[in-house]
């Protein structure tokens, strides 16, 4: 795991090999492709490639009206502009018709780093995730990213993808595939199960090293199908385990540790802890100085399974 893919860059160099198989494929970006990295798309294929401007609402209309006249449309910005200022649209436009809209949000989370809390997206995947109709994925690493943009090209319904403009430690062989609605066991474990998404789901693998010299032997996943979520793999990792850790880099309402805790106290209640940022909002600062300050580290990780070991014991 020592190689490091940023999941934007892999998402702008799989839409130019997607672009030479599939004709129907239109890019839109608002006036940030070179930080979504759409604008290696756009230098090969100028006229499948729609700059819309600082315009976010005509960004997501745009792409329903490409997508509805049988275009394969992929919308990209920053992840707080698109579930943000063009939320009613993604709603009324795109998942209430379940149109053929690929939403590929860049800049997800506090490693956003220093353009502080006003562009640091910690609540996208819970806006994403209430909507019906709405796939909501967030790949581990680069690898993951491209396959999950195969699948997403083939499929017919709104998806949204989140990716990170940091890079991170890369976990999957290079001939991954992507299944929808299915998640990874990457470390087999009996005493507590590690799951998470995005970024955190190296720290869980770390976390789990760190258990494993004192003893515990820690299941991680990976379930970067958030919606729909894997819910029997989730399960059977609570019965095997007997107790749960989440870790996404979101606020801990409505994300992943939402989506856990909603499956197991309707199917097996277990001790569970969130790992993510505590109703509060970002802030300016380095990605790695941000990870440590909302507890989103490793260790914090380790130490939120030694709680849930605990009450497990109890």
């Amino acid at each position: 795991m020592s190689e490091k893919l940023s999941t934007r860059v892999e998402y702008g160099k799989t839409l130019v090999e997607l672009g030479k198989r599939y004709q129907d494929i239109v890019v839109l970006d608002a006036d940030l492709s070179g930080s979504t990295q759409t604008h290696r798309f756009a230098k090969v294929y100028q006229d499948r490639f729609f700059n819309m401007g600082i315009s976010e609402q005509d960004l997501m209309g745009t792409a329903v009206g490409l997508a509805l006249s049988g275009k394969i449309a992929f919308a990209s910005t920053f992840a707080i502009f698109a579930t943000g200022r063009a939320w009613e649209q993604i709603r009324q436009g795109i998942a209430y018709p379940a149109v053929n809209v690929k939403i590929v949000a860049s800049h997800g989370g506090v490693t956003v780093g220093d353009d502080g809390g006003s562009h640091q997206a910690i609540e996208d995947l819970a806006l994403m995730r209430v909507l019906p109709n709405m796939v909501v994925l967030v790949p581990a690493d680069g690898i993951e990213i491209r396959a999950m943009l195969e699948w997403a090209v083939e499929y017919v319904g709104p998806v949204y993808i989140r990716t990170s403009r940091l890079a991170f430690p890369v976990i999957y062989p290079e001939d991954h595939r992507f299944v929808l609605g299915r998640g990874s066991i990457l470390r087999d474990g009996t005493d507590v199960t590690l799951a998470g998404i995005g970024l955190m789901v190296h720290h869980c693998l770390q976390a789990a090293d760190m258990l494993a010299h004192d003893g515990v032997s820690a299941r991680v996943l990976n379930l970067s199908s958030l919606k729909p979520l894997d819910w029997e793999l989730v399960v059977a990792s609570a019965r095997q385990t007997g107790a749960m850790v989440t870790a996404e880099e979101h606020l801990v309402t409505g994300g992943l540790g939402s989506a856990v805790s909603e499956v197991l106290a309707e199917h097996h209640p277990v001790p569970i802890k969130r790992v993510g940022i505590k109703d509060t909002f970002g802030i300016s600062g380095k990605p790695e100085v941000l990870l440590e300050y909302f507890g989103l580290m490793p260790k914090d990780i380790y130490e939120a399974a030694l709680q849930v070991l605990k009450r497990k014991a109890n």
